[in-house]
């Protein structure tokens, strides 16, 4: 288990929208561009194996793409390489993080000097939310399956703990960057819980139609 000593003030970082990870959850990854195979094979060189995932913005006017202040920290827990030389792997989440700023360097991938203050609590046990209406969510939840015509493993879903359960869904949706980063910013997986139910209402409205999810 990484401890707070453990996480470094200088981090790697993969920008790319819409890819959401969260503290104690996995996400699947497919590597194949230069500059981050060069960032996976350093990763490998260190005991962590710390990869940061931030979303980007446009800015307009520069070529290079804004990241978010705030991102999360994912140790490199499966690895396989394809005869292409592709990676697959997955992240697991160990701590959000807040940027401070980019670190000038030779690498091909970007870099930044972070802070894990106000985070503390992300590298503790599974989170509870005891104000959670498991009944109301998951009829809300299939009102919002059935309208973009969509089907999942019920039985799963229903016997989910809670923190994984609201996390695996605000990393799957395909909901906009902005909003994925809302649901990263969320103090509690209570806040968490209810960002994604307005998200849900919101979408059963009409609001984002069918490119919240594909």
């Amino acid at each position: 288990m990484i401890k707070a000593a453990d996480l470094p003030d200088t981090l790697s970082v993969f920008p790319l929208p819409g890819a959401l990870l969260l503290p104690r959850s996995r996400l699947p990854l497919h590597i194949f561009e230069p500059r981050y195979l060069a960032m996976l094979d350093d990763a490998f060189k260190t005991s962590e194996r710390l990869i940061g995932m931030v979303q980007p913005y446009e800015v307009p006017g520069r070529d290079a793409k804004g990241l978010h202040t705030i991102g999360c920290v994912g140790r490199v827990t499966q690895f396989s390489e394809t005869g292409d030389n592709r990676y697959l792997i997955t992240l697991t989440g160990v701590s959000r993080f807040r940027i401070l700023h980019e670190v000038d360097g030779f690498t091909p991938y970007r870099r930044c000097q972070v802070s894990w203050d106000s985070f503390a609590h992300d590298l503790g046990p599974t989170e509870q939310d005891a104000d959670f209406q498991r009944p109301a969510f998951m009829d809300l939840l299939k009102r919002y399956f059935e309208q973009l015509d969509l089907s999942t493993d019920w039985d799963t879903l229903k016997d989910a703990e809670d923190e994984l359960l609201i996390n695996s869904l605000s990393m799957l949706l395909e909901f906009t960057c902005e909003d994925k980063q809302a649901l990263l910013e969320a103090p509690s997986l209570s806040t968490r819980r209810e960002t994604l139910v307005t998200l849900l209402e919101f979408a059963l409205r009409g609001g984002a139609g069918e490119d919240l999810m594909q």
